[in-house]
């Protein structure tokens, strides 16, 4: 569905309140049954218009990128070093890693001190993963995306916003290259 140049698509739930979610590019509106979408358009255009910009920078930075080809016995070393050096170097101590296939994100810390890590992930370069490793382990100190934990992302990777982005482009580049 289109309005006023904003695609969507509409699913219907047992929710009792709506929600807005671009997991993969595309607008979905998330609905209690019977509910009209064009309010929550409405409502949330500007963020809406705002969120399409970035992801169309994304999609077109992501004609940029390069998929790096590691083994997965160098992709688990990697993590194996980075995670021993980043788990010393903020004092903190894993529990496990695990290694999956993951729809929607990178990687995810449990509040039991495991990691679990995005078999994708090893197609980015060595930086983007060491990004999202330590971005993991601060969680480890600071469970939300607040300004604390943005503090503490910056105290290593002050370009943190370029680095997120390009974890965008790269996550559209690799959606599109499993597709193939």
């Amino acid at each position: 569905m289109v309005h006023k140049d904003i695609a969507y698509q509409v699913k219907y739930r047992n929710i009792k309140y709506p929600r807005l979610e671009f997991k993969t590019g595309t607008l979905e509106l998330i609905l209690p049954h019977g509910e009209s979408p064009m309010d929550l358009i409405k409502n949330h255009s500007h963020w809406i218009t705002e969120k399409q910009k970035f992801i169309r920078d994304c999609l077109k930075e992501s004609r940029n990128r390069k998929i790096v080809n590691r083994t997965e016995e160098k992709f688990k070393r990697l993590i194996s070093n980075l995670v021993k050096d980043i788990a010393e170097r903020l004092k903190v101590k894993i529990n496990k890693i695990y290694y999956r296939k993951m729809r929607t994100k990178w990687a995810s810390c449990s509040p039991k001190r495991n990691l679990t890590i995005n078999t994708l992930m090893k197609y980015l370069p060595k930086k983007q993963i060491e990004y999202i490793t330590y971005h993991e382990l601060v969680h480890l100190i600071e469970k939300r995306h607040n300004e604390r934990f943005w503090r503490l992302i910056g105290k290593r990777f002050e370009n943190y916003a370029k680095l997120e982005m390009s974890l965008f482009s790269y996550w559209f580049l690799l959606m599109k290259y499993r597709k193939k």
